[in-house]
């Protein structure tokens, strides 16, 4: 047992100003070639995205088309919903429509406001979620990159949690803020990634990542810089 889960809660407003937020809200721009190489490059864009703190559920509203993605873990379904209330589409265990998909593989209209839900939600609710019920965070080996050697937690969640996959890898400078989370999400043929946090910005004493670079992971860590599949920027940011 060592102190980095706690103190990187602390760095993020503390566990008990966490149990008594209920919602965060922002305008997330989602931006790079992953939308259309998986056949909806109108997801490129600016979302007012709403996302429960206590729950994985998120709601997200496209503002060039109208179009609102909302997704409920607990319902284990996601929707989508055009302009004028038409359902577009309608999708019950979305996680098991997956099943034998390569990262080649195209998604439906559902599948890929499944992903952007899920991965979204986790990016705004860590590191509160660490502690809930079911999740097991421990610290590994520390990295070094550019100069910099950054503490490593990893963290394994539940079925009950929808993420990427099982266990995933957070990075931490000495202040406590995130630099980087390695993973391969499990819909996209187990692809390995990179991500990496390029900015943050306080909101009533909590930081928020506010510029997200998604990179290819190479096998012995690295990260491919050339090439930038995912970037999720935020701003008008609330918490409450």
């Amino acid at each position: 047992m060592t102190d980095l889960l706690p103190r990187v809660v602390e760095a993020h407003g503390g566990l008990d100003r966490w149990k008594n937020l209920s919602t965060l809200t922002a305008r997330i721009t989602y931006g790079g070639p992953f939308w259309e190489f998986k056949g909806h490059a109108d997801f490129v864009g600016d979302d007012l995205v709403e996302a429960s703190l206590q729950k994985e559920r998120s709601v997200q509203r496209q503002q060039a088309t109208g179009r609102t993605v909302a997704f409920d873990r607990e319902a284990d379904r996601v929707t989508v919903t055009g302009r004028d209330g038409e359902v577009l589409a309608d999708l019950r265990e979305p996680r098991s429509t997956f099943a034998g998909y390569t990262p080649e593989t195209p998604w439906d209209l559902g599948q890929l406001a499944y992903f952007r839900s899920y991965a979204t939600w986790h990016y705004l609710v860590e590191p509160y979620v660490f502690t809930w019920d079911g999740v097991e965070a421990h610290e590994v080996a520390p990295w070094t990159e550019n100069g910099e050697t950054w503490r490593v937690l990893s963290v394994t969640f539940p079925p009950s949690l929808h993420t990427h996959n099982t266990t995933q890898l957070y990075y931490y400078d000495d202040s406590g803020l995130l630099r980087r989370m390695d993973y391969q999400p499990d819909v996209n043929g187990r692809t390995p990634v990179a991500h990496y946090i390029r900015a943050h910005e306080v909101i009533d004493g909590i930081p928020v990542a506010t510029k997200r670079h998604i990179h290819p992971r190479n096998e012995d860590g690295t990260p491919d810089l050339s090439w930038i599949p995912i970037t999720v920027d935020l701003s008008d940011i609330t918490i409450s």
